[in-house]
This record gives structure tokens, sequence and C-alpha cells, in this order.
């Protein structure tokens, strides 16, 4: 990557994690569900009439609305409106990456490598641990809340993968106008017309002036220029050139909600949380092959350090050859549509056929 490059992806490291604190200034004046749809409605209408629509079936649009969209923040918003910790929340929202790895070896029979299995097991450890040590000095429901949020992530980062849309940064925008209406409705019945009109009549005033800059940062920072930026790195470079710099996003995180709140997980919080992005970090890393013999290259032709099978060493039942293409493994933290300002994209190429 060129050192711009870099930059621009510590850039948005920096939109993402930011996120968190933001987050929980913005649900100070608006309610959770009642958040949500006005996030999402700003994107919604300069969307339709701006952005031409992805070309998958509206099926596949409309699952990956409910899950990146809905399910993924209204339980992270919920989570952080019960008590979660903003810094805390951009941790365990890492476990999106091993759901998001089980979840694709059941639907999409992705193959488990022995890396993403020790991953794994290593980011569930830390999570369990952040879970029970929860439980004991706090209230646990906060975390189960934002687990749930990591699974709706998890679940449409594979819808994401199975759409395969052309053109990812579309899909991020289009899935917005999936979950207003639904988010408005389930607003008016679980969170109430009086919390709704007091949040709406007086988002004009002072007091509510911090909560409404940051529902702007929601949608303009965090969504358009975050995405916009993540989705032009992945379509320049491979996704493990690309992908290791959301790892950033929980320790930005964590700092910044330090800065705005003065949260400081405490000893084993940290511990455990490194342990989970270490975790998500070994098991989206993509190993090289060694060369040997002091070769330069594969016999093959293939660069020394190319763990790619050569064209034509497998095929398909058709006799087509198939070809592993690290670009396909392009999704986003966290990916470039999902929602990769909650963390990281998913381990684990995908193959073309």
């Amino acid at each position: 990557m060129t050192v711009r490059d870099r930059l621009l992806a510590l850039v948005v490291a920096v939109c993402w994690g930011v996120n968190f604190p933001v987050t929980a200034i913005a649900l100070e004046h608006f309610p959770p569900f009642l958040l949500v749809a006005l996030r999402f409605t700003l994107l919604a209408v300069p969307t339709v009439l701006l952005v031409p629509r992805p070309a998958i079936p509206w099926s596949r649009l409309l699952l990956v609305g409910a899950t990146l969209g809905m399910l993924q923040f209204a339980f992270l918003y919920l989570g952080i409106a019960a008590g979660m910790p903003s810094g805390l929340a951009s941790l365990v929202l890492q476990a999106s990456a091993p759901f998001t790895v089980v979840i694709a070896g059941v639907w999409l029979r992705e193959r488990i490598t022995r890396r993403q299995a020790v991953g794994i097991g290593i980011a569930v450890v830390g999570l369990v641990v952040i879970a029970g040590h929860r439980s004991q000095v706090a209230a646990l429901l906060p975390v189960v809340l934002t687990l749930c949020g990591a699974l709706g992530w998890a679940i449409g980062n594979v819808a994401v993968r199975r759409a395969a849309p052309p053109n990812p940064l579309h899909l991020t925008l289009w899935m917005s106008i999936v979950a207003p209406v639904p988010m408005l409705a389930l607003s008016f019945a679980v969170e109430g017309p009086a919390r709704i009109g007091e949040s709406l009549g007086t988002v004009f005033t002072l007091e509510a002036l911090p909560s409404v800059l940051c529902l702007l940062y929601l949608v303009l920072i965090a969504s358009l220029v975050g995405y916009g930026i993540w989705t032009r790195l992945l379509s320049v470079y491979p996704s493990a050139t690309v992908a290791p710099f959301s790892m950033l996003v929980p320790v930005v995180g964590v700092l910044a909600s330090w800065l705005a709140f003065g949260e400081v997980p405490d000893t084993v919080e940290l511990v455990a949380g490194v342990a989970v992005v270490g975790g998500v970090l070994y098991a989206s890393r993509v190993p090289r092959a060694r060369p040997t013999g002091g070769d330069l290259g594969a016999g093959d032709g293939r660069a020394a350090g190319d763990d790619r099978p050569a064209h034509g060493d497998r095929t398909a039942d058709d006799g087509r050859a198939v070809v592993d293409d690290p670009e396909e493994a392009r999704v986003a933290p966290p990916g470039s549509v999902a929602v990769a300002e909650t963390g990281t994209a998913p381990p684990g190429p995908a193959v073309r056929r």
C-alpha cells in the first residue's frame, strides 16, 4: 500500500472507532429504535434519488438490510442504552468475526481452516471471560445485547457474500432503505409516541445539539466517508492487505471512550479484549507458502509466497478451472458493506467458479 492509502486506512479506523462514544452521546437524546430509524432514513432518501440500485435480487437486498441495518444496530444501540460501555462494546462486537466463519461454514459450506478454528477459539475464550466478569461486577444484559448485534452483523456478512454485489458501496447505501419503516414501527410500539414526540420536538434545542451532531456524524462520517474510503481501498488492494487495519477500530473505540467519558476497562476486560482482537486477527491472516531450496518462484510460474493454486489445479464438474481469488474475500469489517465501522472483515477467501 502507498503511504497515502495507509493514512486513509487509518482515517477509516479512527472514524469507525470514534463511532462508539458518538453513538452513546446520540442515545442520550434519541431512544435506540428511533436512532436506527433516523440514521437510515437520512441515508435512504438521497440514496434512492441519486444512487443506482445494485443489480441483485430484491430478496437478497432485503436480507442484507434486515441483518446489517436492523438487527446489528438495533441490538448494539439497545446494549449501549442499557449500560454497555462504548469502549467495551467496540471489543465485544469483534464476536462478529467468529460468528461469520461458523455461519459461512454452515450456510455457504465454506471450509473452516485450522488457523481459523484456533483464532475463533481464542476469541471465544476472551468473550466468555468478558461475559463472566461483567456478570459479577455489572449487569450481563448489555453484553448479551451487544453479542446479538454481532450475530446480526455476522449473518449480514454472509448475506453480502451470497449476494455478490458488483458495487459493494451501492449495496451499503441501498440497504438503508430497509430499516426506516420497520424500526419506526418498533419505536412506536416499544418506546412509545410520547418519547418519540419528545425527542423530535426538542431536536432543535441547545440541549439536543450534541446528540444531533452525533447523529449527523453517524450518517456522514461513519457511513459515507468511512464506507467510501474502505470500499475504494478494497477495490485496489487484496482484502488480506486492507482488513488488518480494521483491528485498530476497537483500539480507537476504547481510547475515544476513555477521552470522552473516562471509561477505563479493568484489567480482566482489557486482557480478554486483547485476546478477542488477537484471535480475530490470527484467524483472518492469510498464510504465505514458504519457498523451498532458495527458489524465487514456484514451478508453475507463481511467485514465491503465493499460496493460491495455479490455474487448472482444481476443476469444476463441468471441466472448467476453479481459481481461488483473494479479491473475492472482500467483505467489510465491520465489510465494505458489512458495516465495518463496527469491526473486522470476516476471514477466509471465497472460491470463484
